[in-house]
């Protein structure tokens, strides 16, 4: 597995190359910040500067 790390506008995009997909994670963290703020959660990380995470899986 790889990935890399990029800060696109308010997010830090975590994106993994070759997640197998046998760990079946990627509907847990899929539109992470959509679901936390259905939830009532503010998706932005106070130490990271406000950032709001964003994962990918290709």
């Amino acid at each position: 597995m790889e990935g890399d790390i990029r800060v696109i506008n308010d997010r830090i995009v975590v994106t993994f190359y070759g997640f197998p997909e046998s760990m079946n994670i990627r509907n847990y963290y899929k539109n992470l910040s959509a679901k936390l703020i259905s939830e009532g959660v503010d998706p932005r990380i106070p130490w990271l500067y406000n950032f709001k995470l964003d994962f990918r899986f290709k």
